[in-house]
């Protein structure tokens, strides 16, 4: 591994190509590395999460307009949609746009947190929609998502986009095509100019995250990786990108980010070196923001040790500084307090998730946000005696290199009305890879089988799993073979008419 520094130059000083970071990430995605037997476990695990999670929104409402966005654009030779029959394809970006969707709509899939944020199975929608339209193998899909996650992990470790309010999918349109270069064996020169053209398009604002949350988080990653699509199209055609996008006078990082004197690390494999950063990222177990995670893993055991909830005078909860000002108290954001606000937002208000983990003893993807739910008495009164606080301890555990020493978790205080604290701590979440039972193959087909139970039948559910599985094997053409088909009077319409 290779620590590269990022900096400003001005326009009168030329930038080799070879220095930037733009053409390091290609010279990593097109190296033609050899595959690291782990990482291939590991992304096969993420296909089912992220098939699990997707089935599970086919009918929430982005989802369904996504969906019908998308088949306005129909393709004889083309990708699958999820939920549609496999023999009907469509354009590949607009099946990335819908998959994606569908993939980030429930909050529920992977994850890795570092300088920055990111949910790097949003990597798999438009690789696999580009690897099925130009008919790869299974092999060539693994090459491309190990390398997508590559880039990803290792630009949310060095660069931090949230400290200037840009969303992390900015990281997101760089990693989508590297990957799909990667898979497709293109060279260094079309895939520099591929990542530098996705990262230019791919830029916006934290709003989105804050303030009245809505369904555009579901589809936020989703546009990045259909501009990385055709980022990569318009490379492949021998166009160039604004450039260098990172080091450049009137880059990302000189006028958006911390501007000309600033200084980043970021961390790339050395070519050749096998890549393995997926296997540092983690999958959710419950339903809500990462940084949840833990803390739905104390709530469950206070639950046990609190006798009566009602006698609650009120609930500290030191944390990292991520979990403070992002999900908790110091974001002094209203909505995170409101039993009225979005399903979007409760999933990012840590005081309602904890509320309702500590009450319930469990969490559900549906029923843990539903507006009765929501508006319990007794859930508002717990909720409303929540203060979360920033613990230098636990920034410092937030930010730890060292992948086993990382941890997300935090220390909870129950002050009962005759003074009595009861206390628990938590480092990881007990799914997290470092946890007390961490995330194997069998609790991903759980996750599948329970996420998916009545909506597809126990004959596609096995033929899926048996195909994802043997994916190593499959062969050129027969990657139409990880969608997932359900009846076609499951799957709701939008009555509400659009352009496509």
């Amino acid at each position: 591994m290779l620590l590269n520094t990022v900096k400003v130059y001005p326009s009168k000083i030329y930038l080799p190509k070879k220095r930037q970071l733009a053409w390091k990430i290609a010279e990593i995605a097109s190296d033609n590395s050899k595959l690291n037997k782990h990482s291939i476990d590991m992304v096969i695990n993420r296909i089912i999460d992220n098939a699990s999670v997707a089935i599970a929104s086919l009918n929430r409402k982005p989802v369904i307009s996504a969906r019908e966005m998308a088949k306005g654009h129909l393709r004889k030779s083309g990708s699958t949609i999820f939920g549609i029959n496999s023999k009907v394809k469509f354009d590949p970006e607009w099946a990335a746009w819908a998959n994606g969707t569908a993939v980030r709509e429930l909050d529920f899939h992977d994850t890795f947190l570092a300088a920055d944020y990111s949910h790097p199975g949003d990597n798999i929608p438009p690789i696999l929609a580009v690897g099925e339209k130009l008919k790869k193998s299974g092999l060539d899909l693994l090459r491309g998502i190990i390398t997508a996650y590559e880039v990803q992990v290792n630009l949310v470790k060095g660069i931090c986009l949230h400290k200037h309010k840009i969303d992390h999918i900015a990281h997101l349109g760089p990693s989508v095509a590297a990957g799909i270069g990667s898979m497709l064996k293109l060279n260094t020169e079309t895939i520099y100019q591929a990542v530098q053209q996705a990262l230019h398009v791919s830029i916006s604002t934290r709003q989105s995250r804050k303030g009245e949350i809505s369904s555009w988080k579901a589809y936020a990653p989703a546009r990045a990786g259909k501009l990385a699509i055709e980022a990569v199209d318009r490379a492949m055609r021998g166009e160039g990108a604004p450039s260098p996008i990172y080091e450049g006078e009137d880059s990302v990082i000189a006028r958006i980010l911390d501007g000309k004197k600033a200084k980043y690390y970021v961390p790339l494999p050395k070519k050749n070196e096998p890549k393995k950063a997926i296997l540092e990222t983690y999958t959710k177990e419950y339903s809500a923001e990462y940084q949840a995670q833990a803390l739905i893993d104390i709530g469950k055991k206070l639950n046990k040790k609190i006798s009566d909830l009602n006698n609650i005078k009120k609930i500290d909860i030191f944390t990292s500084h991520h979990t403070h000002f992002v999900i908790g108290t110091g974001a002094n954001d209203p909505q995170k307090m409101d039993p009225n606000a979005s399903r979007e937002t409760l999933d990012h208000s840590i005081m309602y998730i904890f509320a309702v983990a500590l009450e319930d003893a469990d969490w559900h993807h549906v029923k843990s946000y539903t507006k009765a739910r929501a508006n319990k008495k007794s859930t508002i009164k717990i909720w409303k005696s929540i203060t979360t606080h920033e613990d230098k301890k636990w920034t410092k555990k937030y930010h730890d290199p060292d992948p086993k020493k990382k941890s997300f978790g935090a220390r909870i205080v129950v002050t009962l009305n005759n003074s009595k604290k009861i206390s628990e701590e938590l480092e990881r979440a007990d799914a997290h890879p470092y946890g007390a039972r961490p995330f194997k193959r069998k609790d991903y087909i759980k996750k599948f089988t329970t996420l998916t139970e009545n909506i597809i039948s126990k004959k596609e559910s096995d033929r899926f799993l048996k195909s994802v599985q043997n994916l190593k094997k499959l062969k050129k053409g027969n990657l139409d073979k990880l969608n997932i088909e359900v009846s076609k009077k499951y799957l709701k319409n939008n009555n509400k008419k659009g352009i496509f």
